[in-house]
């Protein structure tokens, strides 16, 4: 079952536009700072993305924890949704379109309907199992779940080429487990 995963993964990430991705990779590297955002598993693979970003010295918040601040002009609202189309979702990139954040969605969806300044599409099956999603042996979203933290961990390779990255992260990792 591992090699099969493995392969459908590397299909659907394999389908992913770089155009797409370089651009988010842009609009982390102008922010100053990054909030992340998504539900159930989709919120768990932010929440890890987040945690790297930290790690590489972003100054990076998690939408929903109590110590998140106001979102503000220079800032980035990045989304992950399978769908794309969750209520809080939508509410949360029309507050950061509303204070003149930028907004980029991480998504299954080509029709998510959402306003944001960017998106990178991962053609993973989802829960839904519309026509246009790829077969695959796995439950609901796992697909999009697994091939969107593959994903956000490739670009975290891309911000940190060029460093001596490990003992770097290493200093930013949490010493109070």
């Amino acid at each position: 079952m591992i090699e099969t995963i493995l392969h459908e993964n590397a299909l659907v990430l394999a389908a992913v536009d770089k155009k797409e991705t370089d651009e988010l990779l842009k609009k982390i590297k102008e922010a100053t700072r990054i909030f992340l955002y998504g539900e159930g598993r989709s919120g768990l693979i932010g929440k890890a993305f987040a945690m790297r970003l930290m790690h590489c010295g972003y100054n990076v918040y998690v939408i929903g924890e109590t110590i998140t601040p106001s979102i503000d002009k220079d800032d980035l609202l990045m989304g992950i949704s399978a769908s794309g189309t969750s209520p809080s979702l939508i509410h949360h990139f029309s507050k950061a379109e509303e204070v003149g954040a930028a907004t980029f969605v991480v998504t299954a969806s080509t029709e998510h309907g959402l306003l944001s300044d960017g998106t990178v599409v991962i053609p993973a099956a989802t829960k839904r199992r519309r026509k246009e999603e790829p077969e695959t042996i796995q439950p609901l979203g796992s697909q999009f779940d697994q091939s969107a933290h593959l994903l956000l961990d490739a670009i975290i390779l891309v911000l940190l080429e060029g460093r001596d990255h490990n003992d770097e992260l290493l200093q930013r990792h949490a010493n109070v487990e």
